[in-house]
């Protein structure tokens, strides 16, 4: 008996000794390896009890998947057969699971496959699981498997390269702590406003957000940065949210497409440590709930679309460490006083509204790294106890009424990598000091009213990246070769100053070596020759060198020497010639403009453009008969004002991302290709204006379809307007005057919602304006609630004038927004672009025919003159009080003059000649102090003629023709009996309505197409 006891007591004792053993490594184990807020949970320890074979088997498989290289041979070198898997790298078994694995951390292993391994889901019993920053080369991530990994509570699939829509699987992880689906990313602001970023992380789509989320309750941390979440409608994304993960303490949504405003219901996640919604198209104001967040550190929500004011509250939040609502230019508010007990660490304001002046106080933020503040409405002076912020790296400060010079105490800052003035009011030299701040990476001082030379004491900043002083009124000679002595410099910007740059005469291969220029700006610098010093900058990818006087050809070691830019603007110069013999230029280039030069023959293609090709305002007669083949993924195709004939290539309809495409104002025929508008899904402005095309509008516009704009202007087309443009729902711009057109008034475009310029004149279109007396139909069929041009003119349109018709214009009733639409673009190697569309329309403007393009919304028109119109004028055009011009001449109008026109103070221009109006001149008309332009000829008017200083400036042609007037400025005196009281001379006219009207008048019109898009032209 004795004898069988002692193998039983020596068991006990070695499971006792076993038992300490496991309990003593498992107290090594770091203590935040088990959870807690946004921490990278890598744990590597050995376990006692060895892993099981089928766990053992499961990894070697999982290792079978991935590509030999030496990352993976270094990642698995202790995954060998036959060996303890729990005791392998990256891999851990609790010991309370018999040998089963419930941790794998192949997080930044730089492994390589060509799709997860169902092998994965043979680890049922993880509970942490990190495959970040691998790549698997654009796989779906698999479709089933996920659900079997019951026990999972962190699951890490960022930065792997996987695309396609998320597992439902995934959502079915009730134990899910953590879950982060995103894309690294870095993000360097350029100037303008623009950004590039470098992007490594996945193409997942997450078309519902509620879904994936709905049995998540237990979630802290969701990080989904790049994630397309653009099919989850406006709010229900926050509603679900609130709804489905109430404790949540991390929600990073960067880069998702996400629109509409922010819920109230979001102010459920009191518990949010960290919100990072940047780059998305969020509208609507910052709520003022997050300043009730008491856990909050981290606020980020930049480049959005945000507006309104922001509560000073959100910035005196106690744990804040990060506010930044950069680059959301309609927010506005004001900076409060910062106390002593502040922790922000980066505050960052640049490119919004904000106002005021910068307080004293914001030397209190002693923690203060970063300090951006873009606001256009800053004013005042800089305060100096700014100067004792000595552990900024990034100070930025913008603002047009900020005065004074750059502050002396910036020598203070000595820890500065980054400084910036930037549209402001600024003023001086630029001073020696600068040279004083060793450390600078950025020195931007652009769009202020800094003036003198460039002092040389910047050649002391020996790492500077990026020299920006553009847009100032500098002066001097400048030679750059001093400039390639600052060795990492890659971002240089003289360009729109008063600068001469001269070519070296030498070779600057003679230099030691280069600085890695990036991307040179030299626009407006008086160049006359291409700068020959440049042909030995390897690394440039983006050159501007326009508005200069360069003649003659651009130099042929342009194509030998460079062959991809991002960024190649050589417009507005003397250019005659490519020097290139071949129509295919050798060279990439994303952003192509050659505009307003006299370069003549084949248009010339670059190998690939995938941005914007301008080749507007020269004499090119031809286009190459494959350039299909070349401008397959081009969004912007701009070739108007030369002298391209013929037809339309067909190839043209092979470019599938064109959003823009102008040929206006050349020598093409033929008719319109159905291509254009039937099956370009993705274009959004085609002008075809000012050719001799013929023939009728395509007519099968698709549901999909994106115009915005359409100019058919000054052509041959014939037929009728397609019914089944209504379509196109973001239509804003239908110019199609100038043609043969044969229809009747087109009601059915009211059915347009965003619809503001309509010219339809010198046509045949007949009919009544609206619906007319004999239709039953609703009225607010006829209804153009958004119109604010409208141009009818010298057409057969007849009956009477519609009161309604008029009163129903409520866009002229109201100031415009001047709001532009932006098409914004994302490449793969992260760079954003913004750039001006012009959509030429031309008008009778004051009696002139002018081509609009700048300031169409500021012009507030109607022109139904020359048509068969009878009856009164309508008095309802007294309400739309922002029109600024009133053609209504060469009809058969009956009558007196309405005295409501009296309310039309921003009329600029009236003509009612060449009609049969009756009665007096309505007094009221003598107070409209912006009218220049008036022409009452060839009526039936009688009476004084009313007496003011505008009235006082008119000539005797805006009257003649009507025998009844007298009094000047005519030669008819009136008789005595005449009790017409004038005008009071001495009237003092509204200065203040005067200057707004003015500046309204300025103000451009434009359609903005962006990559991803930001100008910002380079990476």
């Amino acid at each position: 008996m004795a004898f069988h006891e002692l193998p039983v007591l020596l068991l006990q004792l070695l499971q006792i000794i076993q038992l300490v053993v496991v309990l003593a490594l498992c107290s090594l184990v770091p203590p935040g390896a088990g959870g807690g807020a946004y921490t990278n949970h890598t744990t590597i320890t050995a376990s006692v009890l060895p892993c099981l074979p089928d766990q053992a088997l499961a990894l070697l498989q999982l290792k079978q998947s991935f590509s030999v290289t030496n990352y993976s041979t270094m990642a698995f070198r202790s995954w060998r057969p036959g060996t303890d898997c729990c005791g392998w790298e990256a891999v851990h078994c609790d010991h309370s699971n018999d040998g089963h694995v419930t941790s794998l951390d192949l997080g930044d292993c730089g492994l390589l496959s060509g799709g997860l391994s169902p092998a994965l889901f043979k680890l049922t019993l993880l509970r942490y699981l990190n495959l970040g920053g691998n790549c698997f080369n654009g796989s779906q991530l698999p479709a089933a498997g996920f659900e079997r990994l019951t026990e999972l509570t962190h699951l890490n699939l960022s930065s792997s390269s996987f695309s396609g829509e998320i597992p439902t699987g995934i959502g079915s992880l009730r134990n899910l702590v953590s879950l982060d689906l995103s894309a690294a990313f870095d993000i360097l602001d350029l100037a303008d406003d623009g950004y590039s970023f470098n992007y490594a992380g996945n193409w997942l789509v997450e078309p519902n957000l509620a879904r994936l989320i709905a049995n998540l309750s237990s979630l802290l941390e969701l990080r989904a940065g790049f994630v397309d979440l653009s099919n989850n409608p406006a709010m229900e994304w926050c509603n679900a949210l609130a709804n489905y993960t109430p404790n949540l303490q991390v929600l990073s949504l960067p880069f998702c497409q996400l629109h509409g405003p922010i819920s109230a219901s979001l102010s459920r996640l009191s518990s949010l440590v960290l919100i990072d919604l940047r780059k998305n198209h969020l509208d609507g104001p910052i709520p003022q709930f997050f300043a009730n967040f008491s856990f909050l550190e981290v606020l980020q929500l930049s480049r959005n679309h945000h507006e309104g004011w922001v509560s000073p509250k959100i910035f005196e939040q106690k744990k804040l460490r990060t506010v930044d609502l950069s680059n959301n230019i309609e927010i506005s508010g004001i900076l409060p006083n910062f106390s002593a007990d502040s922790r922000l660490k980066n505050l960052l304001l640049g490119n919004t509204n904000f106002s005021g002046t910068i307080p004293s106080s914001i030397s209190n933020l002693q923690h203060l790294k970063k300090l951006a503040l873009g606001g256009r409405g800053f004013s005042g002076e800089i305060p100096s106890s700014m100067g004792q912020l000595t552990s900024l790296k990034l100070l930025e400060v913008s603002g047009f009424g900020l005065v004074g010079p750059v502050p002396a105490w910036v020598t203070n800052l000595t820890s500065l990598l980054v400084l910036q003035f930037s549209n402001c009011g600024l003023s001086g030299p630029i001073p020696s000091f600068i040279g004083n701040l060793p450390k600078l990476r950025k020195l931007a001082l652009f769009r202020c009213n800094f003036l003198g030379e460039i002092p040389q004491h910047i050649s002391n900043l020996t790492h500077l990246n990026m020299l920006l002083l553009y847009s100032n009124n500098l002066v001097g000679t400048v030679q750059l070769t001093p400039l390639w002595k600052l060795p990492k410099l890659f971002d240089l910007n003289l360009s729109n100053n008063l600068l001469n740059v001269v070519p070296e005469d030498q070779d600057n291969s003679s230099l030691a070596s280069l600085p890695p220029i990036k991307y040179l700006g030299l626009a407006s610098c008086n160049i006359s020759e291409f700068p020959n010093d440049l042909r030995n900058l390897d690394q440039i990818n983006g050159l501007d060198i326009s508005n200069n006087y360069i003649n003659g050809a651009v130099p042929q070691w342009v194509w030998e020497k460079w062959s991809s830019f991002s960024f190649l603007n050589l417009s507005h110069n003397n250019f005659t010639s490519m020097g290139y013999d071949y129509p295919i230029l050798p060279i990439y280039v994303q952003y192509f403009d050659l505009s307003f030069n006299n370069f003549q023959g084949a248009i010339p293609l670059p190998q690939e453009a995938n941005w914007l090709l301008d080749y507007s305002s020269n004499q090119f007669s031809t286009i190459p008969s494959n350039f299909g083949t070349f401008i397959v993924d081009t969004e912007s195709f701009k070739a108007s004002g030369n002298k391209l004939s013929g037809e339309i290539l067909a190839p043209i309809c092979t470019a599938w991302s064109l959003n823009l495409l102008d040929l206006s104002y050349n020598n093409l025929n033929g008719s319109i290709p159905t291509c254009l508008m039937e099956d370009l899904n993705s274009l959004q402005v085609l002008n075809l204006a000012g050719n001799q095309l013929h023939g009728e509008l395509p007519h099968s516009m698709k549901e999909e379809c994106s115009l915005r704009a359409l100019g058919f202007g000054s052509n041959k087309i014939e037929g009728k307007i397609p019914r089944s443009l209504v379509a196109c729902q973001w239509l804003e711009i239908l110019d199609i005057g100038n043609n043969q057109i044969s229809d009747s008034f087109p009601c059915w475009m009211s059915k347009l919602p965003k619809l503001r310029v309509l010219v339809l004149k010198s046509n045949n279109f007949t009919g009544h304006l609206g619906l007319g007396p004999s239709v039953a139909e609703d009225r607010s069929n006829c209804d153009f609630l958004e119109l604010r041009v409208v141009d009818l003119a010298s057409n057969n349109l007849y009956g009477t004038l519609p009161e309604e018709w008029f009163s129903n214009l409520k866009s002229m009733t109201a100031s415009s927004s001047n709001e532009t639409f932006m098409v914004e673009n994302r490449y793969p190697h992260g760079q954003a672009y913004r750039f001006t569309v012009e959509v030429t329309v031309e008008l009778t403007h004051k009696g002139h025919d002018i081509a609009f393009s700048n300031n169409l919304v500021a012009l507030v028109f109607i022109d139904v003159s020359s048509n068969l119109f009878h009856g009164e004028i309508p008095k309802s055009i007294g309400d739309l009080v922002y029109l600024s011009e009133l053609n209504m001449s060469h009809n058969a109008l009956t009558g007196p003059i309405p005295n409501q026109l009296g309310r039309l103070n921003q009329l600029e221009s009236l003509d009612l000649s060449s009609n049969e109006l009756s009665g007096e001149i309505p007094q009221e008309l003598a107070s409209l102090d912006f009218l220049t332009t008036l022409n009452l000829s060839d009526n039936m008017l009688v009476g004084r003629i009313p007496e003011s200083i505008h009235f006082g400036t008119f000539t005797n042609d805006s009257f003649l023709g009507n025998d009844g007037l007298c009094g000047p400025p005519l030669s008819k005196g009136c008789s005595n009996g005449s009790n017409i009281v004038p005008h009071p001379l001495n009237e003092k006219p509204d200065i203040i309505l005067f200057l707004f009207t003015g500046l309204g008048f300025g103000v451009g019109f434009a359609f903005v197409i962006v990559v991803t898009w930001g100008i910002c032209i380079r990476k």
